[in-house]
């Protein structure tokens, strides 16, 4: 899916996201869904915080790999036009409690089995993340 680079557009990633899983047996109000909800929702706020701009969409990709008896995995893609923003370094230093920002990657560590990022050319780089989904997912 491709969205605005807008606080809109983040808040739509988020509702889709869970649409999607709802749509794919990982029901709306299960830990799961509420999980990879605050992963889309980061992803797609940092891409928003650093590429948020008129003509600077962002995608989104989710791919559900698995089955359910034998436990599924869900990996979350967010796309942006800014190559040239880098991420902060693992195991920097977290931001003072007065910060209001910068705990959207702690969060998806937090919350996910693996994640990274890759630059996929010279305009574009992809924050990925992977969550194992039980196979109860209620």
């Amino acid at each position: 899916m491709q969205l605005s680079s807008t606080r809109r557009g983040a808040r739509l990633a988020r509702l889709l996201a869970t649409q999607w899983l709802d749509e794919h047996a990982v029901p709306y109000r299960s830990t799961s869904s509420h999980h990879a909800a605050l992963v889309v929702a980061e992803l797609a706020a940092n891409a928003v915080r650093h590429c948020g701009s008129v003509g600077r969409d962002f995608r989104l990709r989710l791919t559900l790999t698995g089955t359910a008896s034998a436990g599924r995995r869900l990996r979350v893609e967010v796309t942006d036009a800014r190559a040239d923003k880098p991420l902060p370094p693992r195991g920097a230093e977290p931001p003072s409690p007065a910060e209001e920002s910068g705990r959207g990657l702690l969060l998806v560590d937090a919350l996910a089995d693996r994640w990274g990022d890759r630059t996929d050319d010279r305009i574009t780089k992809t924050l990925w993340a992977e969550l194992a989904l039980p196979t109860s997912t209620r």
